[in-house]
């Protein structure tokens, strides 16, 4: 099976800890080399973010428990990508 190189997820998370706590966390993680927290909405306990993570070999299991261990939970998986070499999207008339 391919190697996840990038995930974007969408996820809910508490106020605590802060996006500076859980980026570390997640960027602790074996197989990750980089990571990303966005804030696009925030409500009076919790927080909408966009979370993009890439790596030679990502593990989404240890990413979800990581997350949900920390009181977040992922609405969904926006983007993913695997393989030898990361391919951007292109484009196109339909877009």
């Amino acid at each position: 099976m391919g190697r996840l190189r990038r995930l974007v997820l969408d996820v809910l998370k508490p106020l605590e800890p802060s996006i500076v706590e859980l980026v570390q966390l997640i960027a602790a993680l074996e197989g990750v080399d980089g990571v990303n927290i966005s804030i696009y909405e925030i409500d009076h306990k919790v927080e909408n973010a966009k979370i993009t993570v890439e790596g030679k070999s990502l593990s989404y299991g240890n990413m979800k428990e990581l997350i949900e261990a920390n009181g977040g939970a992922i609405h969904s998986i926006d983007e993913v990508a695997a393989g030898d070499v990361l391919i951007e999207d292109v484009i196109t008339h339909q877009d």
